[in-house]
């Protein structure tokens, strides 16, 4: 393994340790991940079990629906805002990342991209990069 992902808020008020490595990485092109950080798309890690992540802080939760009917939780810091994991009902063992909550960023190296379905002209994101109108099959 690599070394642990580690990463949190802007603040510092949460802070997040990951002893296991992602099993997607990947850039959701969703309204939600467009509403949620602000631009074209959400850049994400996703890892295979919340057993391996070591979570500090107290954040924030709000549920929505996403496209497939399945509840999203974001967990975000309650002081500056600052996005930075998601969970999901209908697959309770992943925890996701924001990768813009990385200590390190450069850790994060997209390999897919989802709902292009939803993507604007000006998201300009890497050619060279798979993409998905929705979720692929997991």
């Amino acid at each position: 393994m690599s070394k642990p992902y580690t990463g949190g808020c802007a603040c510092g008020a949460i802070h997040y340790e990951i002893s296991a490595e992602p099993i997607a990485m990947n850039d959701c092109q969703c309204r939600d991940c467009q509403a949620t950080s602000g631009t074209g798309h959400g850049s994400y890690l996703t890892f295979p079990s919340r057993q391996a992540v070591k979570l500090d802080g107290q954040a924030t939760h709000w549920e929505m629906v996403a496209d497939s009917g399945n509840v999203k939780t974001r967990g975000f810091c309650p002081t500056c805002g600052a996005p930075v994991y998601l969970t999901f009902s209908a697959m309770p063992d992943l925890f996701t990342i924001h990768a813009a909550s990385l200590d390190d960023p450069t850790q994060y190296q997209p390999q897919m991209v989802t709902y292009t379905v939803r993507g604007l002209a000006w998201d300009r994101v890497d050619p060279a990069v798979p993409k998905f109108e929705m979720m692929p099959p997991m």
